[in-house]
């Protein structure tokens, strides 16, 4: 595997950074999709992602049966929208929980450190893209290949462009034609 660069590290640290919430993707044993949200962790990222979990949940059955899974993130307010792909294990080491453990967990982990279900999902990334606001497209970077843009062109920042809009027909999804009529009755 061709691991990234600590610049490519650093930069997509920056890209995730303060998304407090990311979008966990499992492949179930039917082979069918499966997303939840997951709580950001506030550590840099090194090519690493580290998520709480209960050791018993149904997440972590199906990674112990397909490591594959998908992480993504998403800010629109800031337009930072990345994608990373990777291989998930589930880590019960006790030094890393404490060293991983914030009071905001309490949320979801009311017995905090010592919930004997307590572990952790570490992420190991292969690939990833975010969206280049410049550009209006993904720039991918998949781990097993070598980097397919210059670094000083992956580091570029990003800055939001605007676009006018007038006269643009915008669509939106009402449902089908069932509930739309079932809308419609008085």
């Amino acid at each position: 595997m061709n691991h990234p660069s600590p610049e490519e590290n650093q930069h997509l640290s920056t890209l995730i950074e303060g998304i407090q919430v990311a979008m966990l993707t499992t492949i179930g044993p039917d082979g069918s999709l499966r997303s939840r949200p997951m709580a950001t962790l506030p550590v840099e990222f090194d090519g690493t992602l580290w998520f709480f979990t209960n050791a018993d949940s149904p997440k972590v059955d199906e990674v112990q049966l397909e490591h594959h899974v998908n992480i993504s993130y998403d800010d629109r307010g800031d337009h930072r929208y990345v994608s990373i792909s990777g291989r998930a294990t589930l880590i019960q080491d006790r030094q890393k929980l404490e060293e991983l453990w914030t009071p905001i967990l309490l949320t979801w982990f009311p017995l905090g450190l010592e919930d004997p279900q307590l572990a952790l999902l570490r992420v190991e990334a292969d690939s990833w893209e975010y969206w280049d606001c410049q550009a209006a497209t993904m720039v991918p970077r998949d781990c097993h290949k070598p980097a397919l843009l210059p670094a000083d062109e992956i580091l570029a920042q990003e800055k939001p462009r605007t676009a006018d809009v007038t006269d643009t027909w915008v669509s939106q999804d009402v449902g089908t034609s069932k509930t739309r009529n079932k809308r419609a009755q008085p």
